[in-house]
C-alpha cells in the first residue's frame, strides 16, 4: 500500500491530468464549426436561420449541403479528437476530456453559452472511447433518421443507445460517463420533446428542429 507523500504524489499527479484533458476537451469542443463555415463562406450568421441552432442541422437550412456534410464531420471529429489526445498523452483521463467536448460545444464561452445540441459531437466521443458504441450509435441516428425523417428524434434516440451499448459490452466505465451526457442531450432537446409529443415537429428539409 502506498502511502504519505507518495500516494499524494500520485493523486496530484491524477487530477492534474483530468484538468489538463478537461481543458482540451472543452477547448475542441467549443470550436463551433457550423458558425465558422456559413460565415466564411457567406450563408450569413448560423444563428439567425431557421432554429438558431449552430449543428449541422441548421446548416442544412442554408441549402448548402456541403457545408452541412463538413460540419457534421468537423463537429464529430473535434469530440474524437478530445477523447484520442487526452488518452495518448494522460492515459485514463478519456472519459473526462469526453464530457468537457460536450459541454464545451453546447456551452461554448466564446458564444456566450449558447452552442449546438450535442449529437454529432458525442458520437465522435462515442466511437473514440471505443469503436462499437460509435458504430450503434450512428446506426440508430442514421437509421431512424432515415425511416422518420426527424431529426431530433434520431439524435436523441442515438444519444441514449450510447450508455447501453456501454453497459452491454462491459465499459461501466464509458457508461458512467455517456449516460449523464446522454441526458444533457435530451435536456437540450426538450423543445423538440415538446413538439413531438404535440405532433408538430417538423421533419427533415423544413423549417426548423
Amino acid at each position: 500500500m502506498i502511502v504519505g507523500p507518495s500516494a499524494n504524489l500520485i493523486y496530484a499527479i491524477a487530477i492534474e491530468r483530468v484538468l489538463y484533458a478537461v481543458v482540451i476537451g472543452y477547448a475542441l469542443g467549443s470550436i463551433p464549426f457550423g458558425l465558422i463555415l456559413t460565415r466564411i463562406t457567406g450563408a450569413g450568421d448560423l444563428r439567425a436561420i431557421g432554429s438558431g441552432n449552430i449543428g449541422a442541422t441548421n446548416v442544412l437550412r442554408t441549402g448548402r449541403k456541403g457545408l452541412a456534410a463538413a460540419t457534421l464531420l468537423l463537429d464529430m471529429a473535434k469530440g474524437a479528437a478530445a477523447v484520442l489526445i487526452a488518452r495518448h498523452v494522460w492515459p485514463g483521463s478519456e472519459s473526462a476530456a469526453a464530457a468537457a467536448a460536450i459541454i464545451g460545444h453546447c456551452y461554448p464561452v466564446w458564444l456566450r453559452f449558447r452552442g449546438g445540441k450535442g449529437v454529432a459531437t458525442l458520437m465522435g466521443v462515442a466511437v473514440a472511447l471505443a469503436w462499437p458504441i460509435g458504430l450503434v450509435y450512428a446506426l440508430v441516428w442514421l437509421g431512424l433518421l432515415y425511416v422518420s425523417r426527424v431529426s431530433s428524434l434520431a439524435g436523441m434516440a442515438a444519444a441514449v443507445s450510447a450508455p447501453i451499448t456501454a453497459l452491454v459490452l462491459g465499459h461501466l466505465d464509458y457508461a458512467q460517463v455517456l449516460a449523464p451526457l446522454a441526458l444533457l442531450v435530451l435536456w437540450l432537446h426538450k423543445a423538440n420533446i415538446a413538439r413531438l409529443r404535440a405532433g408538430t415537429e417538423p421533419r427533415v428539409g423544413t423549417s426548423r428542429a
